[in-house]
C-alpha cells in the first residue's frame, strides 16, 4: 500500500497537486517543480501530455518525482494508446514501483498542438478503471489471459461536476464508482452551490462511497481567468473574474480565492481532500497549503512502496 493510499483510507483530509511535465527532455526541471511540493502536498499528479500538448511522458517523468522525494500519482489516458499500449504501460510502471493511478479520457487532439493526431479513444475514463480494476484483482487482461504477478495499485478517476447537464457527469461518476475507482479527482470548483448539489446527488447514487478531491485552480493573472472562464466545464464566475480584474495584486488576490476555495470545501461533508492546479506555477500550491491551515502534513502509517 502506498503512502498515499494510507493517508486516503485512514480518513486524513489529503492534498494532491497537478505536475505538468516539460515539453522538453528536461529532467531537471520535473525534479525542481517535484522539489517544490515535497513536505507541501501527500502526492502529485503527474499528467499525461495535458491538453493534448506534446510534453515528457507522465511515467518516466514520475520517476523523476519520485526521486526527489515526493509521491506521484500517474494520469493515463486513453487519448493516445490502445488497450495493448495501456496495459502494458500499467505493468511496467508499477514494475519500477509506482502505485498509484488517475485514469481518464484525455482532451481530444484537436485542441492540442498536433490537431491531426488520431484521437485512438480505445477505452473511456470507465473502461480505464474497468481494466485496471481487472488487472489487480481478478489477474486477467482484457483479452481473458492471466497474468502471472498481478499490479498492486491505487485507482483513481475523474469527475466533471459543471458539465451541462449535470446527469451526464453523474452518470459516468456512477459508473467509475461502481467500476472500482478508489477516489475521484474533480475539475476545479468556483460554484460551491452547484457543486455541493453535486456531491448529495453522487451520496445518493453512487455505488459505494468513495473519496472525493475535489479541485481547487490558484489563478494567477485577470488574463488567465479570462481565458479560464470560457473552458467548457470549468463554471469561472463574474464574481472571480472582477476580484482578479481589480486587483492590485493579481498573484495574492489568486492565492486569496484559492485558501478561501479550500476552507470552505474542507466544511462540506463528503469531501476527503483537494485537488490543487497551479499552471506552470508550483510555489503557489505551497503559499495556498499553508495559509489555509493545513501544515504540516500528517505522516502516513506506512513508507512509500510497501
Amino acid at each position: 500500500m502506498s503512502a498515499f493510499a494510507s493517508l486516503l483510507r485512514s480518513g486524513e483530509f489529503v492534498i494532491t497537486a497537478e505536475l505538468n511535465p516539460p515539453k522538453s527532455a528536461a529532467a531537471n526541471v520535473v525534479r525542481r517543480r517535484g522539489e517544490a511540493l515535497k513536505g507541501v502536498v501527500d502526492a502529485v499528479n503527474v499528467t499525461d501530455s495535458n491538453r493534448a500538448m506534446v510534453a515528457m511522458a507522465a511515467i518516466p517523468a514520475a520517476t523523476i518525482v519520485r526521486s526527489s522525494g515526493v509521491e506521484p500519482i500517474v494520469q493515463i489516458t486513453g487519448r493516445d494508446r490502445n488497450r495493448i499500449a495501456l496495459q502494458a504501460d500499467v505493468l511496467g510502471a508499477v514494475a519500477m514501483g509506482i502505485e498509484n493511478f488517475v485514469f481518464m479520457s484525455g482532451d481530444d487532439p484537436k485542441q492540442g498542438n498536433h490537431p491531426d493526431a488520431v484521437n485512438v479513444k480505445d477505452l473511456d475514463g470507465v473502461g480505464l478503471v474497468k481494466m485496471a480494476v481487472g488487472m489487480r484483482d481478478q489477474a486477467r487482461f482484457l483479452s481473458g489471459d492471466e497474468i502471472k504477478q498481478p499490479p498492486k495499485m491505487l485507482v483513481g478517476a475523474t469527475a466533471s461536476p459543471f458539465t451541462k447537464p449535470m446527469e451526464a457527469d453523474l452518470t459516468k461518476t456512477f459508473e467509475k464508482i461502481a467500476a472500482g475507482a478508489e477516489f475521484l479527482q474533480t475539475q476545479p470548483v468556483f460554484d460551491l452551490a452547484v457543486f455541493s448539489q453535486w456531491l448529495v446527488e453522487v451520496r445518493r447514487g453512487g455505488a459505494r462511497e468513495v473519496p472525493i478531491i475535489a479541485g481547487v485552480l490558484v489563478l494567477r493573472s485577470a488574463e488567465q481567468a479570462e481565458r479560464m472562464a470560457k473552458v467548457p466545464g470549468l463554471a469561472l464566475g463574474p464574481d472571480v473574474l472582477e476580484r482578479m480584474k481589480k486587483a492590485a495584486d493579481a498573484e495574492a488576490e489568486g492565492t486569496l480565492i484559492a485558501v478561501e476555495m479550500v476552507k470552505a470545501l474542507k466544511a462540506l461533508p463528503g469531501v476527503r481532500g483537494v485537488h490543487l492546479y497551479a499552471i506552470e506555477w508550483p510555489e503557489a500550491v505551497a503559499r495556498v497549503v499553508e495559509a489555509a491551515g493545513l501544515l504540516p502534513r500528517p505522516q502516513a502509517k506506512v513508507a512509500v512502496g510497501t
